[in-house]
């Protein structure tokens, strides 16, 4: 079961196409066409689902901490598909395993990760997962997009990315999420492009290559131009391929767990 509280493209898809390369039985959920319009809580839905005999579920839900919850109330494997400002665990190892792939190990990689820093799930995934595998992770982006104490995760803080380009490997860019421009956390969209942007420009300064990341979807020319999207330097497409197969693996593992 597929449990889509939240709207989603690469990584809906990539779970259900996931599911049937693996020969499971998948039945997706959207609220729009479910009992939670009409105010049927997260625990009843579940609850209602699992006593169809499901066996997985995957989750994706506004609410940080959704799927730890998920788990205490339902028997079925709880799958975090990206709760709230939380976590993304799977986007975060299929990041890993995209620069694996290109650098063959992650041991003193150095990876930095820009952007809106406070409001995603995928960097913390990333910091955690990548610190854990013993890459040199470093954040960069507006003060008030960075939170507060973040270097307690073992990360470097930067605000420049004239700063931290000649000094990484990669680039993780993250959405900047247009929906939240309305709370003023910096003055413009133009602005943010104008000193967070990464442009082909700014890259080219660097004294080697440096490989550009995208969880997308990708609002270009804001905090990624077109040109570098698409360009050689790009693995953006190299990591929604790559989402099939950690999700596979992902599913698999808990499958044979049983």
């Amino acid at each position: 079961m597929n449990l889509f509280f939240e709207g989603s493209t690469r990584t809906r898809i990539s779970f259900e196409l996931a599911e049937r390369r693996l020969s499971a039985d998948v039945v997706s959920f959207t609220t729009a066409t479910s009992s939670v319009t009409k105010g049927e809580t997260l625990k009843d839905t579940a609850r209602n689902i699992e006593a169809m005999k499901i066996d997985m579920v995957v989750i994706r839900h506004a609410a940080p901490g959704a799927a730890h919850f998920l788990s205490r109330v339902v028997a079925a494997n709880v799958i975090n598909a990206g709760d709230g400002a939380h976590e993304h665990p799977t986007q975060g190892l299929l990041d890993m395993y995209t620069l694996k792939q290109k650098y063959g190990s992650l041991e003193g990689l150095r990876v930095c990760i820009v952007g809106d820093i406070l409001h995603s799930r995928v960097a913390r995934s990333n910091i955690y997962g990548l610190t854990t595998m013993g890459a040199e992770v470093s954040v960069c982006g507006p003060a008030t997009l960075i939170p507060r104490d973040i270097e307690k995760l073992g990360v470097k803080v930067y605000h420049r990315l004239e700063d931290v380009i000649p000094k990484v490997d990669a680039l993780n860019v993250l959405r900047i999420q247009l929906e939240r421009q309305k709370s003023g956390l910096f003055p413009s969209l133009r602005e943010y492009h104008r000193f967070f942007g990464v442009t082909k420009e700014k890259v080219a300064r660097a004294p080697k290559p440096i490989t550009i990341m995208h969880p997308g979807p990708i609002n270009r020319d804001v905090e990624l131009s077109a040109d570098l999207a698409d360009s050689e330097h790009s693995v953006i497409l190299e990591q929604v391929t790559n989402g099939v197969a950690i999700r596979m693996a992902v599913l698999y593992l808990l499958g044979t767990a049983n």
